[in-house]
Formats: structure tokens, sequence, C-alpha cells
């Protein structure tokens, strides 16, 4: 299978989360996924967080990129996203708590509900954090950029 693979530059502001978002609906429907589909909602919700994590916690640039199938209809495949920045630091994964006014702290976990599989890798001097979504065989992304034996992994 073919795939694409688009990215996007993302300044350490969180404004950019929602250009972000935007951004991965038209590549969605560039690529022939209708951007109102199940799987595109949750791809723009896990861009959401994942850029989120990227810029706020870090306070530095980071590039998203998308594997998409060039021929989504030809069959059913995982649909990969990749957020690399320049913190060494590991994700840390945190639960939100009992607060259910919390308004952050439930980004991973979110990413983790939402995905077939998701890890992170050191990437140069920084990282890198992936995750599939849309299998529903849960077989990994074609040309997927990640190592044989990812840093940490979850699912």
């Amino acid at each position: 299978m073919q795939v694409l693979q688009v990215q996007l530059a993302v300044q350490a502001d969180p404004a950019e989360v929602s250009r972000a978002r935007r951004w991965v609906r038209d590549r969605l429907r560039a690529g022939g996924i209708d951007p109102d589909a199940a799987v595109a909602e949750t791809l723009v919700l896990v861009v959401s967080e994942l850029v989120t994590n990227a810029v706020v916690h870090t306070g530095r640039p980071a590039v998203l990129r998308l594997l998409l199938p060039v021929d989504p209809a030809a069959a059913p495949a995982a649909l990969r996203v990749e957020v690399a920045d320049t913190s060494g630091a590991a994700p840390a994964p945190r639960h939100a708590g009992a607060d259910e006014d919390a308004t952050n702290g439930r980004g991973l976990e979110l990413v983790e509900l939402l995905c077939e599989r998701w890890g992170w890798y050191p990437d140069g001097s920084g990282k890198r954090v992936w995750c599939e979504i849309g299998d529903p065989a849960g077989a990994p992304c074609a040309l997927a950029a990640q190592p044989a034996a990812p840093v940490a992994s979850a699912r």
C-alpha cells in the first residue's frame, strides 16, 4: 500500500493547535477521506492533544507529520500521526484526578483510549510521539518511521 507523508512545522504557540487541526482536515479532504467521518474526528482530536503537549509542555517548535493511504478506498489502513519536538524529556502520562473541571492532564490518556497503538522514541536531540488510528485489523501503518523496538508504547 502506498502512503502519503505530509508535515507541518508548528511554532511554540498554543494558537498553533487550531491551525494544526485545520491543516489535518484539509489534508484528509485532499486525500479522499471525509473530514467529518468518525476516524477523521478522532484523528483531529489526537492531533490536537499531541500538538498541545509538544508546544505547551516543551515551549519549543514541533513538527506534525501525517502518514495517510494514497487510496483510502483500497483497503482499511491505519492513519499515523507523529509529533517531533526538540525536548529530550519523555512524555509523562498524567491522570487528571477527581477534579471533573480540570482542563488538562488527560491528553495522553485520550490518545491511549482512541488509538490502536501509540508510543514514543528519542529522535535526534528530541523525541517523536506517534500513534495509529483506524485499522480495525490492527496492522501497523505501512512505511511507519518507528524503530524496531520503541522505547515506550501503550496498548
